[in-house]
């Protein structure tokens, strides 16, 4: 059964604004995600090993989240904001981090 238009995106540029944050946004915080959890979790080896199935499960969820948004570039402003956040995080966890 085909979806009702009135409630599909009608322009292009809340499609395109969507699919990248989809993408490349999901994929930054994925990323950043996976760096921040060896640093403070106990086992950082078993972290990095199961990151590598985990990975995938995060993103496709990064991915699907922006089409549930009316507008695509309030996803890409809350993505940017979460990718900060992670980021500060990561970098106070490698100064704290002895191992470094």
């Amino acid at each position: 059964m085909p979806a009702n238009p009135k409630y599909l995106t009608q322009s292009p540029w809340q499609k395109i604004a969507k699919i990248t944050a989809g993408l490349i946004g999901g994929y930054i915080l994925t990323a950043l995600l996976h760096l921040c959890l060896p640093l403070y979790l106990p086992n950082p080896k078993e972290v990095l090993i199961t990151s590598i199935y985990t990975i995938f499960v995060v993103w496709t969820v990064f991915l699907i989240l922006p089409f549930l948004f009316e507008d695509g570039w309030k996803v890409w402003v809350i993505y940017i904001l979460i990718a900060v956040i992670l980021y500060v995080i990561y970098r106070v966890g490698m100064q704290n981090n002895p191992f470094v």
